[in-house]
């Protein structure tokens, strides 16, 4: 057994107790008499604290010739110390080097000024060693782990889709092209149609996983691979899906804070949690909004980045823009049956950053061959998808959500690849 304890876990051992620790080395200080030793885990950190005269000297000298980033095994006693991190340090008996680091990093992984992300990014563990690194990931498994949590508890069932796909399922996105055998394929930019499908099944589903968008784009917001949350149901408009994605927000937000506050201490931000209900605005209400600030819009043209800057500016922190213009909607997105040119459609907002888009959808086969063609699309290309419309196709609604922009928000991140392990984008396929 390479280790008995992790890091974290020592402040609950008891005083004297034989422990066997591992990690990497962030700093050694020797001071004479004393020299301490800071030792990492993906956990946290415990100072290793080597006196002269009560450990050997031998001992003393390997550890002053331990270079920072090295991994090490050290096995000791656990001492109680207010004045060390935690509270608590390690007696070294034995130090066993695993792995001695040839190099430093360029940059401060263990506090000093930071480089720019595209020269972190080039040695990406390294940087991840960073204490706000660990945090923003940590962070984002504990939301991963709630949503499942909270999907499942609302009875949704979790599903996996294909990302091989024969053709585009948002009708304007720029599709990844794959070889696939003897044909060319896509890679998926979003399990829309097959989420829609699953719900004829199983009633309401849920999809935690990758998307690919080989749109050119260079903004801190936008990524070439992403992770979606998806969820469609049965028997629901989008009222219902909106009021769904609104308590998963607070009640995934409250749940981290609650059960993780380490960590937002760490990064020094606290997430804000919404009060319910989040506010709606519709889109028509937004274009008046817009012009009181000066700035004319037409119903029926996009709101560009700069119009949700200003919206952002005005209204902060969450709120929905619901009833689009459906001609700004993919061909899937439900009509309202009084006024066709409006969409039964929604985009969760976050200041002026987008989170989520989501809607009632079209239910009746030849609807939907409509507005297929009214895209510019061919619905000989969909049979696969249309011809399971003739078998009781339920009313059905849903959404994606951005996970990493989800978890920016949650974390106060204003760069997107800050919250991405390993980002891909336009300039970037390694590491």
């Amino acid at each position: 057994m390479l280790r008995t304890h992790r890091t974290s876990e020592l402040g609950r051992v008891r005083e004297g107790r034989r422990v066997k620790v591992a990690g990497w080395v962030s700093s050694v200080r020797d001071q004479g008499s004393i020299t301490f030793l800071m030792l990492r885990d993906g956990w946290g950190e415990v100072q290793v604290t080597a006196k002269k005269g009560e450990v050997p000297d031998e001992l003393l000298e390997r550890l002053h010739a331990i270079p920072p980033h090295s991994s090490v095994v050290i096995v000791g006693t656990v001492r109680i110390d207010q004045r060390a991190p935690g509270g608590v340090e390690v007696i070294p008996s034995s130090v066993q080097l695993v792995s001695r680091a040839k190099k430093q990093p360029p940059f401060s992984v263990y506090g000093g000024n930071l480089p720019a992300l595209d020269r972190r990014l080039d040695i990406r563990a390294v940087d991840l060693r960073r204490v706000k690194a660990g945090a923003i990931f940590r962070v984002r498994h504990a939301t991963l782990r709630a949503l499942r949590d909270f999907f499942t508890s609302r009875g949704l069932t979790e599903v996996q889709t294909p990302k091989i796909i024969a053709t585009a399922t948002e009708g304007g996105a720029e599709l990844f092209p794959v070889l696939y055998f003897d044909r060319e394929a896509f890679l998926a930019q979003s399990p829309q149609l097959y989420k829609e499908q699953l719900t004829m099944a199983f009633d309401g589903v849920f999809e935690i996983g990758p998307i690919f968008r080989a749109e050119p784009s260079r903004t801190l917001r936008h990524l070439s691979e992403a992770i979606s949350v998806d969820v469609e149901m049965a028997f629901a408009d989008y009222r219902d899906v909106m009021r769904l994605l609104e308590d998963m927000v607070v009640r995934v937000t409250k749940r981290l804070t609650s059960e993780i506050p380490e960590e937002f201490a760490a990064l020094e931000h606290s997430p804000e949690v919404p009060s319910k209900p989040i506010q709606r605005f519709t889109y028509e209400q937004c274009l008046s909004m817009l012009r009181e600030a000066g700035v004319e819009k037409d119903f029926g043209e996009d709101l560009e980045t700069d119009d949700l800057r200003e919206l952002g500016r005005m209204i902060g922190g969450y709120y929905f823009i619901t009833d689009w213009p459906t001609k700004l909607k993919p061909f899937y997105i439900k009509p309202k049956a009084r006024r066709p040119e409006v969409s039964e459609s929604f985009d969760l907002m976050h200041g002026d950053l987008e989170l989520s888009s989501g809607g009632s959808r079209i239910h009746r086969r030849s609807v939907l061959t409509r507005r297929l063609k009214e895209k510019g699309l061919k619905p000989r290309d969909f049979e696969y998808h249309l011809r399971v419309f003739d078998y009781g196709m339920p009313p059905h609604a849903g959404f994606g959500l951005g996970l990493d922009r989800f978890v920016m928000v949650l974390t106060g991140q204003d760069n997107i690849r800050e919250v991405v392990a390993y980002p891909r984008d336009m300039r970037r396929l390694t590491p």
